[in-house]
């Protein structure tokens, strides 16, 4: 049920703590599909790489995501057309092991299926299933994941029926590959961090990451996991529990509010966005 203490009229209404641990499994489930794990792989786009310009990287995701689910047409308008300068550079080369292109709206659409069980994972791992009126609402309000770049409303599965039915033949074509595999596995184990952040943060944050992470896409990622390690798993749920009560759930909208600021100076000043 949701917390009574909540009322959830739009999906970032499930922001809550959990959010900051999620990530990597989310991008995991999103690279499984392998346009879009070698299109990340293979971009030649710098300024997006985690490895490389990490905290910038963590700005554009959080930015499209404040975007997408609490910003305006214009700054819709903003982020896509950002965004797009970035997808142009991202196509497969002779040498690129499958065809792909960032602007495949069937890629893209995959990725914003991932997002929002990035926000309905949230809630669903700290206190079960959404009410069936709640999860509708917030599903109809998750569609700007993939309309805010080149996913058309026709494209977005009409229901939550049909999402689960696209979800379900989407897993048929997922597969990780070795390379794409060490790039996620570095990813959970977040080594783009400076030392000794990654050193203290890489072990807890690989443990969160795996036990968010579904049995097919553990499978995918060959990672193990125990009865040992799912009960500590199960301590780390209660303690995110504890801090949700214990956090306004204002406080993550505020964070989303932010990114929309930073962006829209930016944009004033004719800085980058992403």
């Amino acid at each position: 049920m949701v917390p009574t203490k909540r009322r959830v009229t739009r999906v970032a209404d499930l922001l809550n703590p959990a959010a900051t641990l999620l990530p990597a499994a989310n991008v995991i489930m999103q690279l499984s599909l392998p346009g879009v794990g070698y299109g990340v792989l293979e971009s030649p786009v710098d300024s997006g790489n985690v490895y490389k310009h990490p905290f910038k990287r963590a700005r554009t995701t959080g930015t499209y995501l404040a975007v997408a689910t609490i910003g305006t047409e214009s700054d819709r308008a903003l982020i896509r057309n950002a965004v797009d300068v970035a997808h142009r550079q991202v196509r497969s080369r002779p040498s690129s092991p499958l065809s792909y292109n960032a602007f495949d709206p069937k890629l893209q659409l995959w990725v914003a299926a991932c997002l929002y069980r990035y926000f309905v994972d949230q809630h669903e791992f700290l206190y079960g299933p959404l009410d069936d009126t709640t999860a509708d609402v917030v599903y109809r309000d998750a569609k700007r994941l993939g309309t805010t770049l080149q996913v058309a409303e026709r494209m977005w599965p009409a229901d939550r029926v049909a999402f689960d039915e696209y979800w379900k033949r989407s897993l048929e074509e997922l597969r990780i590959d070795p390379p794409v595999r060490e790039h996620l596995r570095g990813v959970a184990s977040v080594v783009f961090l400076p030392w000794p952040l990654n050193a203290l943060a890489g072990p807890f944050n690989l443990f969160a990451t795996t036990g968010f992470l579904s049995p097919e896409f553990r499978s995918m990622m060959q990672l193990d996991w125990s009865p040992g390690q799912q009960r500590r798993f199960e301590r780390l749920l209660t303690a995110l529990r504890l801090a949700d009560r214990l956090i306004p759930q204002r406080v993550w909208i505020f964070g989303y509010q932010l990114y929309l600021w930073d962006m829209r100076f930016r944009a004033r000043r004719g800085w980058r966005i992403v």
